[in-house]
């Protein structure tokens, strides 16, 4: 298949309409600002006869214009559209990949929303730029029912309506490569998408206005932030959250952060530093309070946890002890609890053997020898060489004897 040649190139084309802008600012480059809706013909009203007001972008009006300019190299379409007729959307955007196909390179911005048919015609782009702000919306076909239907033409509409969700997905699959089924799924969910989304989804290529990565990273301890050079403090019992880096996971600190803020810069004046947070409230308001956030949840979930895990083990050690351990002046961890406890268990060993050993000594047991056998019992022992018979007597004797002294 021959690649279509490209139209004579045009020069000095301005074309004003009521609802949008397209000039060719030079022989190479030209732009086109659509703002508005996507219609067939100028909506009029049944009753007057008269034109809607409204914000059109019409279908034979645009075709001309655009054909106008098509002879330029580089083509930008600013965008902020809310929809409209799915044929004419489908049909502008053929003709874009037509005008891109002859070398033309086509680039949509999209300054508000594009959204319905909008998305459709800003797919047609070889680069979509999108604002964080911006929102793109996809969504299955629909239609108006007048009157009265059977089943048989009901469904005859459906497979209508189906066979446009396919082309509409035939047009977003070239753009952004996801799978049909990901896509049919998308649209029957009407899928909002804000600029950031349609760049992670493919429906844009580039994220204007993205502001430049805030530089920060925590203290080893925690209780410190390095933002951009400069070293906060942060506030008493807070410590930095798990989503900001230490300084050694975030990578060198830049040199003026080691400094105190007693020791001079090279140009001899002081390393300016953020002494509070109230001072960095000023500069990042909502970095602080994230920050503030994050911390005191952290800390109220270790607080919950050292309660808990000292209620686990509460029932080995001395009530008062628990307490102490939980709310006194000086709370502890489980762990701490245990330590103390057997702290608490060796010394009052100690005093305990130690009271013992005094009470031997007072009571004079030492100098008591043993007592001697009861010779009451030795006449039923046998002898060495006793028979068997002998000896069962003997062991008689003895239990005999035990039962009646009892």
């Amino acid at each position: 298949m021959s690649k279509p040649k490209a139209p004579a190139k045009v020069t000095g084309v301005n074309i004003k309409r009521p609802f949008y802008t397209m000039a060719q600012v030079d022989g190479e480059n030209a732009e086109i600002t659509m703002y508005g809706d996507i219609v067939e013909s100028q909506p009029v009203d049944p009753w007057t006869g008269e034109p809607i007001p409204g914000s059109y972008i019409i279908e034979s009006e645009f075709l001309e214009d655009l054909q106008k300019v098509s002879g330029c190299k580089a083509l930008t379409i600013r965008m902020n559209s809310l929809g409209g007729d799915a044929g004419v959307s489908i049909l502008i955007h053929n003709r874009l990949r037509e005008l891109s196909a002859a070398g033309c390179h086509i680039t949509c911005i999209v300054d508000g929303v594009a959204m319905s048919g909008g998305s459709l015609i800003m797919c047609a782009a070889d680069t979509v730029k999108v604002n964080p702000s911006s929102l793109v919306m996809i969504h299955r076909c629909w239609t108006f029912l007048f009157g009265g239907y059977n089943a048989d033409e009901m469904r005859q509409q459906a497979a209508q309506n189906d066979a446009w969700d396919k082309a509409q997905v035939s047009i977003y699959n070239r753009k952004t490569g996801l799978s049909e089924t990901v896509l049919i799924h998308m649209m029957g969910d009407t899928t909002y998408m804000t600029g950031k989304e349609a760049v992670e989804k493919g429906f844009a290529d580039e994220l204007l206005e993205n502001p430049e990565p805030l530089d920060i990273a925590a203290s080893a301890d925690g209780r410190s932030l390095f933002v951009r050079g400069r070293k906060v403090a942060l506030t008493s019992g807070l410590f930095a959250p798990d989503f900001i880096p230490t300084q050694a996971d975030a990578g060198a600190v830049p040199a003026e952060v080691n400094k105190t803020s007693d020791e001079p810069d090279q140009e001899g004046g002081q390393t300016p530093m953020a002494n509070s947070v109230e001072e960095l409230k000023k500069e990042y308001p909502e970095l602080v309070s994230q920050i503030e956030a994050a911390a005191k949840s952290d800390a109220i979930d270790g607080e919950r946890k050292r309660l808990k895990d000292i209620d686990a083990v509460a029932g080995l050690f001395d009530p008062t002890m628990v307490e102490d351990a939980k709310y006194g002046e000086t709370a502890c961890s489980a762990a701490d609890l245990a330590y103390r406890a057997a702290q608490q268990a060796a010394k009052n060993g100690s005093k305990f053997m130690a009271d013992l050993n005094a009470d031997a000594e007072s009571s004079g047991s030492a100098d008591v020898g043993s007592a001697p056998a009861d010779d009451e019992y030795d006449t039923t022992t046998p002898d060495a060489d006793a028979t068997p018979e002998q000896r069962m007597a003997a062991a008689r004797a003895t239990i005999k004897a035990l039962y009646n002294n009892k």
